[in-house]
C-alpha cells in the first residue's frame, strides 16, 4: 500500500511529505482531497526498479530475449520515470550485459557470490530489500526468482509459463525437486500484480497457484521489427546461408532441446513424411536450438532414423540470424506440448513462412487460426499436416497471408505501453 494511502484521514492534518524527486519535504495542513491532488502530481514521474539478472546469460533465448527486448522499447518509449535496473554477480561481467544510455536510466549492482545472494540473503534472510537499496516505488521482475522486497513496495511479476507444475513429467527429478524447494505458489502470491503473457497462462494462475484473477493482467510478447520478409539476393540471408551450410529446402524447429518442446515427436514424424513421399525428399530437417534438459533420447531417435543424414542439428542461433533462419525455411513446425505463449509462432509467420503448431496450452490463442494445428501426440497428425502444406501451393499461401496479419497484431512497442500503462496506474 502506498504512502498516501497509508496516510489518508477524513479530517484536515498536518501532513508530511517525504523529500521526492529533488522537492525538499514540508508539513502541509491538508484535506484528504487536497493530498491526493498534490501527491498524484509529485507522483507523475516515479522510480521503478527493474531485475535483470536474467540478462547475465550469455547465450539469449526465451525470457532472457524476452526482456531484453521489453526494456529496450519501455526505455524508448518512456523519457518521464526513472528506471533503476538491478543484478547482482560476485564477478565483473559487465563487459556482456546490455548497454543502457538512456539520461533515465541506472543500472545498480552488487557484488555477492551469487548462490549466497540468491539462496541465503534474498531466500532466508530477506536482505537487503532491493527497493530500499535502490530507493524505488515499484519493483518488477520479468520472471520468477528470489527477491526481497519491503511491504511499502509495489510488487509486479511476469509469469511466462507454468510448465513445471502443470506438466512435471517434462522435467528431470533435480528440477521438479528445485520447484519444490523454492515453493513457487509462495513466491508469486507474494506479488500485488502479476502479468500473464497469454489467457492460457492466466488461467493456469487461477487454477494451479489459486492466484486472485483481479491481481492478473494478460500481457502479450511483441514481435520484433527484423522478423519480416527478407529478398531472397539479400546479402545477409546469403551469409547466414553459408554460415549454418543451410540446405536449398528444409522444414525448421527452432527452440530449446527439452521434452515438452516435441523434438523427438519432429524427428519421427518427418520420417514418416519421407516414407513413401520420393516428391518430398529434397526437404531436410532442420533443428535449432540449444540443448535444454532430458534431451539424450532425441538424439537417440535421431541415431536410429534411416534418413539421420538428411536432420540437421544447427545448435544455438544467434539472435541476428534467426530472421534469416526463417526466411530460408519452406515450413515451420512446432507441435509443443506445452506453451506459455509461442513466440516462435509469430517469429516465422512475420517472416512469411507457414506454421503447423500443436493444438495445446496457449498456442491456439497465439496463433490465431493462421497455423495448421494438430495433436503433438499423434505422430500421423503431424506428418499430414506438414506433407499437405508442402504439396498444395494454395493452401501454403492462404497460410502466409493470415500468418502476416496475425504476426503484426503484436508488437514490442505495444507490449511496453501496456507496461507503461501498468506502472502508472499501479494501486495495490
Amino acid at each position: 500500500m502506498s504512502k498516501a494511502k497509508e496516510r489518508r484521514r477524513s479530517n484536515p492534518v498536518d501532513y508530511e511529505l517525504p523529500a521526492f524527486h529533488g522537492i525538499a519535504s514540508f508539513r502541509y495542513h491538508s484535506t484528504r482531497n487536497d493530498r491526493d491532488r498534490l501527491y498524484s502530481v509529485l507522483r507523475e514521474s516515479m522510480k521503478i526498479g527493474i531485475d535483470i539478472r536474467t540478462l547475465m546469460d550469455i547465450e539469449y533465448s526465451g525470457i532472457p530475449e524476452y526482456t531484453l527486448n521489453l526494456i529496450k522499447e519501455i526505455l524508448r518509449l518512456d523519457k518521464k520515470n526513472e528506471y533503476k535496473l538491478f543484478y547482482n554477480s560476485g564477478k565483473d561481467i559487465s563487459d556482456r550485459m546490455p548497454r543502457f544510455e538512456d539520461e533515465n536510466v541506472k543500472i545498480i549492482k552488487t557484488d555477492y557470490p551469487n548462490k549466497l545472494f540468491n539462496n541465503i540473503m534474498q531466500r532466508i534472510l530477506c536482505r537487503p530489500n532491493i527497493d530500499q537499496l535502490l530507493k524505488v516505488d515499484q519493483f518488477f521482475m520479468p520472471n520468477i526468482g528470489f527477491i526481497s522486497l519491503s511491504k511499502k513496495c509495489g510488487k509486479i511479476i511476469t509469469i511466462h509459463d507454468l510448465s513445471f507444475l502443470r506438466h512435471p513429467e517434462f522435467f528431470s527429478l533435480k528440477r521438479n525437486l528445485w520447484h519444490k524447494i523454492i515453493n513457487v505458489k509462495k513466491i508469486i502470491n507474494k506479488f500485488d500484480k502479476i502479468v500473464a503473457v497469454s489467457e492460457n497462462t492466466k488461467n493456469d494462475l487461477i487454477d494451479l497457484c489459486n492466484i486472485n484473477p483481479e491481481k492478473i493482467k494478460v500481457i502479450y510478447h511483441g514481435v520484433g521489427g527484423e522478423y519480416k520478409i527478407i529478398e531472397p539476393e539479400s546479402q545477409k540471408l546469403k551469409d547466414v546461408k553459408n554460415k549454418y551450410s543451410l540446405p536449398n529446402k528444409f522444414i525448421l524447429y527452432l527452440g530449446t532441446l527439452e521434452p515438452r518442446k516435441n523434438v523427438e515427436g519432429i524427428i519421427q514424424a518427418y520420417c514418416r513424411l519421407r516414407e513413401g513421399n520420393k516428391n518430398l525428399e529434397n526437404f531436410k530437417l532442420v533443428i535449432a536450438g540449444g540443448k535444454g534438459w532430458k534431451y539424450k533420447n532425441i538424439f537417440q531417435i535421431w541415431d536410429k532414423s534411416k534418413y539421420k543424414d538428411d536432420i540437421i542439428f544447427l545448435g544455438y542461433v544467434d539472435g541476428a540470424d534467426k530472421a534469416c533462419l526463417y526466411n530460408s525455411a519452406s515450413l515451420f513446425v512446432y507441435p509443443s506440448f506445452y506453451e506459455g505463449f509461442g513466440l516462435q509462432l509469430l517469429e516465422a509467420m512475420a517472416c512469411g513462412v507457414p506454421v503447423v503448431c500443436g493444438f495445446s496450452s496457449s498456442l491456439p490463442e497465439i496463433a490465431g487460426g493462421a497455423a495448421v494445428m494438430v495433436d503433438p501426440y499423434n505422430i500421423v497428425h503431424i506428418a499430414d499436416a506438414m506433407k499437405q502444406i508442402l504439396t498444395d501451393d494454395e493452401l501454403k499461401n492462404d497460410l502466409i497471408k493470415k500468418g502476416l496479419a496475425q504476426a503484426k497484431r503484436f508488437s514490442w512497442e505495444k507490449t511496453a505501453k501496456e507496461y507503461i500503462e501498468l506502472f502508472k496506474n499501479f494501486d495495490v
